[in-house]
């Protein structure tokens, strides 16, 4: 069996260049790759196409990228709470696209799934469906293509030795479906175990489509949690 598990995330992204793509994990702040966008952050590249749902958020995640020019295009489905990106669109130096967020994670779906495009009634006479081709089912539906990308960062609670997956709660979100879209995944997890560590039933991805693991360390977990009084 490969050796998956590597040192740190400097080894696991060795070979991420400029202009490549790159799906990065997340909903928010919630289960993103904070390890692997720090040292992208580091790294001399650029003219990157990078697909996330936000490109980051209140300063955090992906915005080390923008700020630093890294990202020349960014397919989301959300640009709230995120005043970088939306400078970046106003002075239009960086190419969007936007998506809805059901279309955007169903094209990523479609494209580990081998589908290389489908029919949605999503967008349909808006701006999001203009130039698209357009078929009738039971009501006028736009064609959209599959998203696929050169490598996938994601974020996993834990992971065993051949790279099957297990994630906390709702950290898990596009994560799984970015794995299979990707010709290479990168995941860094809080806790590496042997083999046999993760139940079969407890599998959230196999690790069939993992490429590499390394454990992660110093997770700011920027997390909002609900408090409330005992009472």
């Amino acid at each position: 069996m490969k050796n998956k598990i590597f040192k740190n995330a400097k080894e696991a992204l060795f070979d991420v260049n400029s202009g490549a793509s790159i799906m990065s994990g997340g909903f928010g702040l919630c289960g993103i790759p904070e390890n692997c966008i720090e040292q992208l952050s580091k790294m001399d590249i650029k003219d990157l196409s990078v697909i996330s749902n936000n490109i980051g958020n209140s300063g955090r995640g992906l915005v080390k990228l923008l700020k630093k020019n890294m990202i020349k295009k960014a397919y989301c489905s959300y640009v709230g709470g995120n005043p970088d990106l939306e400078e970046k669109i106003l002075s239009n130096t960086i190419d969007l696209e936007l998506i809805p967020q059901g279309t955007f994670s169903e094209r990523i779906r479609a494209h580990g799934m081998g589908i290389r495009a489908f029919y949605t009634p999503t967008g349909y006479g808006t701006l999001i469906g203009e130039g698209k081709e357009v078929k009738e089912f039971d009501r006028p539906c736009i064609l959209e293509t599959s998203l696929g990308a050169d490598f996938a960062i994601i974020k996993a609670q834990k992971a065993d030795s051949f790279g099957n997956l297990w994630f906390k709660e709702a950290a898990r979100n596009f994560s799984p479906l970015m794995a299979m879209a990707a010709t290479t995944t990168i995941v860094e997890v809080e806790e590496i175990v042997e083999l046999g560590g993760i139940k079969a039933e407890d599998v959230h991805l196999s690790g069939i489509f993992v490429q590499r693991v390394f454990q992660g360390s110093h997770y700011e977990n920027a997390i909002e949690f609900l408090k409330v009084s005992e009472e």
